[in-house]
């Protein structure tokens, strides 16, 4: 695992997964922004403060590792932009900063 802190736009990642559930799956891509927010395709609950990436992600990679080039994780895929009803990978997805999905569990990420 590896802190976010020093991670930038641009930064290489691969999005780790099991998309609809034809098996295991990687995908590169790039780290878009940070700090993003993203509410739920319901609109029921706000998610915040995450990881934006352009590598491909669609249902089924949710849990997965967002991992470096030097296979660091990063942060947990959460969720992709998904402005249609087609629920596919449009060109944005979401991972929660590995340091909250620690603090999450109770654990410390290092």
């Amino acid at each position: 695992m590896r802190s976010t802190q020093d991670l930038v736009p641009g930064d290489q990642v691969v999005a780790v997964g099991f998309p609809f559930g034809i098996g295991p799956s990687t995908s590169a891509g790039v780290i878009s922004g940070l700090g993003r927010s993203f509410r739920s395709p319901e609109g029921e609950q706000e998610l915040t403060n995450l990881i934006q990436f352009d590598a491909a992600a669609n249902p089924g990679n949710s849990g997965g590792p967002l991992v470096t080039m030097d296979g660091e994780v990063v942060g947990i895929v959460t969720g992709i932009l998904n402005p249609t009803s087609h629920r596919t990978f449009v060109g944005i997805g979401f991972a929660v900063p590995i340091e909250s999905a620690a603090s999450a569990v109770g654990l410390p990420p290092f």
